[in-house]
């Protein structure tokens, strides 16, 4: 979850949420402030939802990110938006399958930047860049971008939670065409974002995250615009989903209990 309409900064506005901070808040981090508290709680009144949501979402990721470099090989991972340090971030997930996973970290918030970094330090198969998620080429032609990613080889891009915070403006399914067209046939494209059916769910949800994070957000969309990110992708079973019922690790695992908005997408090789 992060926001990408502000330019890229090294000063923190800690009287403004972002939603990198209030995800973090409801996964049970540490690293926000009173204002992301704040504006997270008030969610939660909108949409009950919200905390589940989130900590299923993360499941997914965890899971999707252990599948690909077990059972399909990969080795190489761009996490667009990455949202702050927690519990099993990709990297973690995949070097337990292979150490020489290699994982770029992407992200315009600046407290980003700083834990991150801090946190990767000690991992030289790893890297964090602070960079606006839609600029692909700053992105995929940056200095440690090219020291970790081979583009000859397949690479799994990963936009996890993220393509809400992008306006309509800003092209979000164009964002998606870019990021596949230089990858290598092969490669993974792992997409989901926050959707309802329910218009007043949407417009509710959307109003009050574009309010309380000063624009730096996008849209609450519907499932069928989801569908169109994968257009020209070979979609893995099960298909596109409500995360938690994406590859679940058992029959018993948590799964989403309410809907008035969900996590919707999935995974999708380009041939």
């Amino acid at each position: 979850m992060n926001q990408v309409r502000d330019p890229l900064s090294s000063v923190v506005d800690v009287n403004v949420p972002t939603a990198a901070r209030m995800y973090d808040y409801y996964l049970g981090g540490k690293n926000n402030y009173a204002v992301d508290r704040e504006a997270a709680e008030k969610l939660l009144e909108v949409v009950p939802s919200t905390q589940e949501l989130a900590l299923n979402n993360r499941r997914f990721l965890q899971r999707v990110v252990r599948i690909l470099a077990r059972e399909y090989g990969m080795r190489q991972f761009i996490d667009h938006g990455s949202g702050l340090p927690t519990q099993d971030n990709v990297h973690q997930v995949a070097q337990r399958v292979d150490e020489d996973c290699r994982v770029v970290y992407v992200d315009n918030d600046p407290i980003v930047l700083a834990h991150g970094r801090a946190l990767l330090a000690e991992n030289e198969n790893t890297a964090v860049i602070q960079a606006d998620m839609c600029d692909t080429g700053s992105i995929l032609d940056h200095p440690d971008t090219r020291r970790l990613i081979d583009f000859d080889r397949p690479v799994v891009a990963l936009f996890n939670s993220v393509l809400h915070c992008i306006p309509d403006s800003k092209d979000p399914a164009g964002l998606i065409r870019r990021v596949a067209g230089r990858l290598a046939p092969g490669s993974f494209l792992v997409i989901c974002q926050l959707v309802s059916e329910d218009a007043e769910t949407r417009r509710a949800v959307t109003e009050f995250m574009d309010t309380s994070t000063g624009g730096n957000w996008g849209r609450v969309r519907e499932p069928h615009e989801v569908d169109a990110y994968f257009e020209g992708l070979e979609v893995l079973e099960p298909g596109l989903v409500e995360v938690s019922t994406w590859r679940p690790d058992s029959d018993v695992g948590p799964r989403q209990r309410t809907w008035e908005w969900k996590e919707y997408g999935g995974v999708g090789r380009k041939p």
